[in-house]
């Protein structure tokens, strides 16, 4: 497995995580379908779900996408597109994908320009060792590219139900 830039020092300022209504950051990343996916092709078809994780293939991001992958007939039932996205390459989440046989695109995110757009470009403390990272977050994003709702501090284990309920009471 390649290393990503997760460990990558930084020294500018990272905007705080992006808010309810505020205008979701435009992005095109590659994916592991092997084409490219851009916001702005999805806009104004469904909701979009798009779920920030560490690692793939790490315990707690696996349990995550799994969850979404079993979950996923009843997002789209409830007309909704799940996405997720991490600084791995493009390689790395394509192997992860394949290997969980995940039903939706993972994006591959290595420079961690969307990660830090949407202010989940974090430095992390594990064990008295600082690193930057991902913060697992979730965004539900509406039709038009607005944030409707914002899952900070994720717990990985049933994530996608805590999600799936809220667009449903949210309808």
């Amino acid at each position: 497995m390649s290393k990503s830039k997760s460990a990558a020092k930084t020294s500018k300022a990272i905007p705080a995580t992006l808010q309810i209504g505020q205008a979701a950051p435009k992005f095109s990343l590659a994916s592991s379908t092997g084409q490219p996916i851009a916001l702005d092709d999805l806009l104004g078809k469904k909701l979009i779900v798009i779920y920030f994780y560490p690692r793939a293939d790490t315990p707690g991001c696996t349990a995550e996408a799994c969850g979404f992958r079993d979950a996923i007939s009843e997002y789209d039932k409830a007309g909704v597109t799940v996405l997720g996205i991490s600084p791995d390459s493009i390689q790395d989440v394509t192997r992860f994908a394949r290997k969980y046989r995940l039903n939706f695109p993972l994006l591959a995110d290595p420079e961690h320009k969307v990660a830090e757009q949407y202010g989940v470009w974090r430095e992390k403390n594990m064990s008295g060792r600082k690193y930057w990272g991902v913060a697992r977050t979730t965004f539900v994003v509406d039709r038009h590219g607005k944030i409707v709702q914002v899952f900070q501090n994720v717990k990985p284990a049933g994530h996608e139900q805590e999600v799936l309920d809220w667009i449903r009471s949210h309808k």
